[in-house]
């Protein structure tokens, strides 16, 4: 297999159904969830150990659900058909429902940090802020664009959030809490607050 093929060196790529600009919002979009996808393998291959089994699979699933959102966003086709279902969202949901549970209640705004995998979390976390804030410019411009895949990563920076601190609390590591932080969340529950 030859990886080089000389016809993006105008500036141009391919989508599934077109060629656009590298510098396009919708190229800027999938790649930035491939920068997303990276840190979580980074964060996976920190964390072969034991204690962490569950969250590696889960994670090498979350995985192939961002190489979905990437194939759904680069698809400018007539016939779109979204490979992400909504069962993905729900499924996130779930997942953030019983991290959080498992984490140490929560009152302050934290630091990013803590474990190598934690911090590799954390960059991911950012990350999809960045991808989803990229989703909303193309959706704006594309009245085809498939709503579940900005729903996905949505959730899916709320669960790396929950995630990370899970990391931390199995590794015995605690959470540093930012020092001027007001108590901004009640009865430990994570709150998107602490997201924005």
């Amino acid at each position: 297999m030859q990886l080089y093929t000389r016809t993006g060196d105008k500036g141009r790529t391919s989508l599934i159904g077109g060629r656009v600009d590298k510098d396009d919002i919708r190229v800027e979009a999938y790649g930035t969830l491939d920068e997303v996808n990276s840190f979580v393998g980074q964060a996976i291959s920190e964390m072969e150990h034991e204690g962490f089994e569950d969250l590696v699979k889960e994670l090498m699933n979350i995985q192939h659900e961002l190489f979905d959102c990437g194939g759904d966003l680069s698809n400018v086709s007539t016939k779109r058909k979204s490979k992400l279902q909504i069962d993905s969202v729900h499924s996130l949901e779930e997942k953030i429902d019983r991290l959080t549970k498992e984490a140490p209640p929560l009152e302050k705004f934290i630091l990013p940090g803590g474990v190598k995998a934690s911090a590799s979390i954390h960059v991911a976390r950012t990350v999809a802020r960045r991808a989803e804030r990229c989703m909303v410019s193309l959706s704006k411009t594309d009245e085809e664009f498939p709503v579940v895949t900005l729903q996905y990563i949505n959730r899916l920076s709320d669960y790396f959030f929950a995630l990370a601190r899970v990391i931390n609390h199995r590794s015995n590591v605690k959470d540093v809490e930012y020092i001027r932080s007001a108590n901004v969340f009640s009865t430990g529950k994570v709150q998107k607050k602490n997201e924005k």
